[in-house]
């Protein structure tokens, strides 16, 4: 009988500076390992820009939009963030932790905050490559979207889920 081995509990947290470069890696990895499957090396490196990359400005970013990480077994496993419209902005997950939950729970974290703030619906552009994972949590597309990045067309989804908002 195989022996299946559980995954350590995910833990989701406040994003801190010291996750910098280890967040950028989980980004670049998504894209050029997971997302790889969907979109053309062109499309691939246009998105990632690997090279391009500066860890302090990523940091900046990531402390603006209010990042949460997941951390399992003590690394970074993905990480996210959700305005206070209820749009998020990434989500991104490292590949060995793909289809492993970790992407539910940071969508989880993400729908709790939405509602203690009276957030009534997410939204979200989505890839090709996320979009099942996020009609699997009930959002919707609303449009088909053709982003360019540094000249490069890419094909993506904008896409929203209603919140139910408990009465208080």
């Amino acid at each position: 009988m195989p022996t299946t081995v559980a995954l350590p509990a995910i833990h989701v947290r406040a994003y801190r500076p010291a996750d910098a470069a280890e967040t950028l890696a989980v980004f670049v990895a998504a894209i050029t390992v997971t997302a790889s499957a969907d979109y053309s090396p062109e499309q691939i490196r246009a998105w990632a820009r690997a090279d391009e990359r500066d860890v302090s400005v990523w940091h900046q970013a990531m402390t603006a939009r209010n990042s949460i990480v997941a951390v399992v077994g003590g690394e970074i496993a993905g990480f996210s963030d959700v305005d206070a419209n209820g749009y998020i902005d990434m989500m991104f997950v490292s590949p060995q932790y793909a289809r492993r939950g970790v992407a539910s729970a940071l969508l989880t974290h993400n729908e709790d905050v939405a509602r203690t703030s009276a957030t009534e619906r997410l939204t979200a552009n989505v890839s090709l490559t996320a979009r099942p994972f996020f009609e699997a949590h009930g959002f919707s597309v609303e449009a088909e979207q053709y982003p360019v990045m540094k000249g490069v067309q890419l094909t993506n989804y904008r896409m929203g889920k209603s919140l139910a908002i408990a009465p208080q």
